[in-house]
């Protein structure tokens, strides 16, 4: 854990440190990839390097990992640290990235903060940044071994590409090759990654959104992303018979074995993991207590519909809950945003959330209020995590 020669160091600092960490990132960001620029090239995103998320989520993991060095001295943030390490493997970072991304981060760090970052700063950050690095490479290297290969990338052919509600598109893959599948676990997501037009391969990371199960397809809904590039590069020009490239699954939701009640609360198209779950459970003739709590703008868009209520039907314990912001005659759907007021969460339940981040906070803060432990509530953000910013 924290040195006692460098906690004085880290308490006195953290707040200055955590005010500039975001004017830090860019100046990091800018240093790697003019040292390094084929990081752009199938590793970090652009379009979250234009939007600024990256930098965030890199900022607010570093704030929150010192933060919880000096609050729980005896511990690691084990949620925050497997989200990132998934995140990782899921774009096969390597060990090796850890000591470049040291260099440039303390290099901006230096450029923003000059003279302030005495020796003493630096050795004391210097500390935090390698017991952050040295858990995620642990963790990264056990899900590494988890694999059913080794390699980072394997070729998947379209075999299907379906209109999913409005703006989504639903595309099962079959192996293109024969690299060893790794099986996944209802919830987890895969890096997808395509060439663009301008020659550079882009990835992004899109949930597994029907049963998991077979090792002979993948199945994952993706809703357009007009900021973004490689959601319209699949809509617009990825089609069936095409070959794209998928990452191994990852991913740290992972649904609870025991026989606890299940709340599944998503919006939009963070209801990908959730039907992902309900199919895995449907064809397991599961008997646990199921409530799905769904919220959406508009009928139309709720891109898994039939495959959710087809699996709800099939549960004999299911319950699901519909909020639409633009109502319609249909049954059930309550108008406006989801709310927990009025809906009875079973006693011990383990909540799964997805959805837009401002949707997510407001449920979670809901559920903590309605009684569920903080450690109950399990959440997936689509992109960098950038709830940690926050």
């Amino acid at each position: 854990m924290l040195s006692e020669k460098s906690r004085p160091v880290i308490e006195a600092t953290l707040p200055v440190i955590g005010e500039r960490i975001g004017e830090i990132t860019p100046k990091f960001y800018r240093r790697l990839f003019a040292a390094h620029p084929e990081l752009l090239d199938g590793m970090f995103s652009r379009a979250n390097q234009g939007n600024g998320t990256q930098q965030q989520a890199l900022a607010g993991s570093i704030a929150a990992f010192a933060a919880h060095l000096l609050a729980n001295p005896e511990t690691l943030p084990e949620a925050v640290l497997s989200r990132i390490a998934h995140k990782h493997a899921a774009l096969g970072i390597p060990e090796s990235g850890y000591p470049i991304v040291y260099e440039h981060l303390f290099a901006a760090i230096a450029e923003d903060l000059g003279d302030a970052v005495t020796p003493e700063v630096a050795e004391a950050w210097t500390e935090v940044y390698w017991l952050m690095a040295d858990a995620l490479i642990k963790i990264e290297r056990g899900l590494y071994a988890r694999q059913a290969n080794e390699v980072m990338w394997a070729d998947w052919r379209v075999t299907a590409k379906d209109a999913a509600g409005a703006g989504s598109v639903t595309f099962r893959l079959e192996p293109a090759d024969a690299t060893a599948v790794t099986a996944a676990t209802p919830g987890q997501y895969v890096s997808v990654r395509v060439r663009l037009a301008d020659g550079l391969r882009q990835a992004r990371q899109y949930s597994l959104s029907d049963a998991v199960e077979s090792l002979t397809e993948r199945v994952f809904t993706t809703k357009l992303d007009e900021s973004g590039e490689v959601s319209p590069f699949l809509h617009g020009h990825v089609n069936v018979g095409d070959v794209v490239e998928l990452s191994n699954p990852y991913g740290d939701i992972e649904l609870d074995e025991t026989d606890a009640p299940i709340v599944l609360a998503t919006a939009g198209i963070g209801c990908t993991p959730s039907a992902s779950i309900l199919r895995s459970l449907a064809n397991q003739a599961s008997g646990r207590r199921v409530l799905v709590l769904h919220a959406e703008r508009s009928a139309e868009n709720w891109a898994l519909e039939a495959q959710m209520r087809e699996a709800v039907a099939a549960l004999p314990n299911a319950e699901l809950r519909l909020w639409l912001e633009e109502p319609t005659a249909e049954a059930g759907a309550v108008p406006g945003f989801m709310s927990l007021d009025g809906v009875d969460l079973p006693t011990g339940a383990k909540l799964y959330l997805c959805g837009p981040l401002p949707f997510m906070r407001s449920i979670r803060s809901q559920a903590i209020s309605a009684g569920v432990p903080a450690t109950d509530i399990h959440y997936e953000v689509f992109g960098p995590d950038v709830w940690l910013a926050a």
